[in-house]
């Protein structure tokens, strides 16, 4: 069916049908080139903290007001902010980090029928297929991740985060929950349910720390960098491009208090 324009009408399942019809490899290509992509741009990030949370959140709202603060915080120490790349939330810490010319605000974005634009405040910006290796790219390079209040996709994410912690293929990052009133009842639940019935170990709940401190989240980031700094020195692995990465963070920067290098 066309419109009076001439073009084909699209709908909300077009981009589904379309990937059914198409051949297995040329998916197998745009996976790839996903990935490829994404290492190239964000593989030469110093300290980054990935923030997720809703996109459902105008400026006006606490929780906008709080993501924006708290990436800012980041950002004047010189952490470079990466997100969904999308309004809410996710704009919010974009915004924070965007007038501090030397780190990076970082979004990727991802492409959906009803499609999300980017927000106006990325300096490095990056467009997904498939939401699977976006989220690679979300967690990869990042030395924490804090999550806001947010819908479906922000509890994915969080769980995601928490299982790439707990099964240890990712090592020394930590995760913030930001909104103790909005996550409370999740949090009861955890515990009422999840460790009550030996679905998880009682150290799982120490993997997540929440939270309505944003000073507190800042001063626990840096020193996760510099823990994880001291076991790469540990393992020989101090003349990595890693590590001298990281180790250029604190060139003419004062480290936190109750940290040591």
């Amino acid at each position: 069916m066309a419109h009076r324009n001439g073009k084909k009408k699209e709908y909300p399942s077009s981009r589904y049908v379309k990937d059914i019809k198409s051949a297995d490899v040329w998916s197998v290509f745009k996976i790839i080139a996903d990935f490829v992509q994404g290492f190239d741009e964000l593989g030469d990030l110093g300290p980054s903290v990935t923030i997720f949370g809703s996109a459902r959140v105008d400026e006006n709202h606490p929780y906008y007001q709080q993501a924006m603060s708290l990436s800012g915080m980041l950002a004047e120490r010189g952490y470079n902010i990466i997100t969904g790349g999308g309004p809410g939330i996710m704009e919010a810490a974009n915004r924070g980090a965007y007038d501090f010319e030397d780190v990076e605000s970082i979004g990727l974005n991802i492409e959906l029928p009803a499609e999300q634009q980017p927000n106006p405040y990325i300096t490095k910006g990056r467009s997904f297929d498939y939401f699977f290796s976006r989220k690679v790219m979300l967690v990869k390079y990042s030395m924490a991740y804090v999550i806001f209040p947010g819908g479906f996709g922000t509890l994915d994410e969080m769980f995601e985060a928490l299982t790439l912690i707990q099964t240890r293929k990712v090592w020394g990052v930590r995760l913030f929950v930001i909104g103790t009133e909005f996550y409370a009842p999740l949090m009861q639940f955890i515990q009422d349910k999840m460790l009550a019935e030996g679905m998880i170990d009682s150290k799982d709940l120490r993997l997540m720390t929440l939270t309505d401190d944003l000073d507190l989240v800042v001063k626990e980031i840096e020193k996760s960098l510099v823990a994880q700094m001291a076991t790469l020195e540990k393992e020989g692995l101090d003349d990595t491009k890693y590590y001298k990465v990281l180790s250029s963070y604190f060139e003419n920067r004062p480290i936190c208090e109750g940290s040591t290098l």
